[in-house]
């Protein structure tokens, strides 16, 4: 009797096993093939053939930038301080006769380091000492960016400038306010482009196109031109310069993209 309760135990784990066996197999099977699945999704290989479109917007500038730099030297900090915030206001108010705003006129730098003069120390017959670093002031600087929007005022806003003592203007160039709106225009033209010479290759090819796979660009702007101080505006004198005339000129914008497209 005992035998046969023992027999029968067994033959129920037995059953409880195999099933869990059969559960395990099963949960196998499912993640074998959606791992399969997954795989399948990301390492398929496509027919395709990939065109190059490129496209190019103009644009007429409507804003000019510079930059530009007052400083100067006194024996101590509050005195060199205080010739700068004249020159500097000087400068801002005649900017400000052209229409230029004040959120269009931004510090980006403002200096203050001391001065040395150096002395030679007078030398015996057989050493000679090395000069001595005597301090000699103070040296206050303050460099300032405009934007100028109205470009035919350019000239005007550089000649003012140097008339109310800036010692230094560089960086002038002539941008757009919005530089998005070129390059999606460029854009829009070189997918277009694309488009074009991937339906004519198709054709050659005797294929069709399926769908696009794959999508890239690169902005081929050219670097901005930029107007130095070779006009005479950099190391300003005392001398009222006259306002340099200086063309705007236009922006051009160049885009290529790269398209991909599933073939059949």
């Amino acid at each position: 009797m005992e035998d046969l309760i023992k027999s029968a135990e067994m033959k129920k784990i037995l059953k409880y096993l195999a099933w869990a066996i059969l559960l395990l197999a099963v949960f196998l099977a499912i993640e074998s093939l959606s791992a399969f699945k997954d795989l399948r999704s990301t390492s398929q290989v496509y027919n395709s053939i990939s065109v190059t479109g490129e496209g190019e917007a103009v644009s007429v500038p409507d804003i000019a930038t510079f930059s530009f730099s007052v400083s100067a030297d006194a024996k101590n900090v509050s005195d060199a301080q205080a010739a700068v915030t004249k020159n500097s206001d000087a400068i801002f108010a005649g900017l400000k006769t052209l229409g230029v705003e004040d959120k269009d006129i931004k510090t980006t730098d403002y200096s203050v380091w001391p001065k040395y003069t150096y002395t030679q120390v007078v030398c015996s017959q057989n050493y000679c000492p090395p000069g001595k670093q005597i301090p000699d002031g103070y040296t206050v600087s303050q460099t300032v960016s405009i934007k100028v929007r109205n470009t035919a005022d350019a000239g005007k806003a550089l000649s003012v400038v140097g008339d109310k003592g800036a010692t230094n203007v560089s960086g002038l160039t002539f941008t757009t306010d919005d530089p998005n709106k070129n390059i999606n225009d460029a854009r829009t033209k070189a997918i277009e482009d694309a488009k074009v010479k991937a339906k004519d290759l198709a054709k050659r090819l005797g294929v069709s196109l399926i769908r696009v796979t794959g999508y890239s660009d690169s902005n081929l702007n050219p670097s901005p031109m930029y107007y130095a101080s070779a006009m005479g505006l950099g190391g300003m004198d005392s001398k009222a310069q006259s306002a340099p005339s200086i063309p705007a000129g236009e922006n051009k914008t160049k885009v290529s993209v790269v398209v991909t497209y599933e073939i059949r």
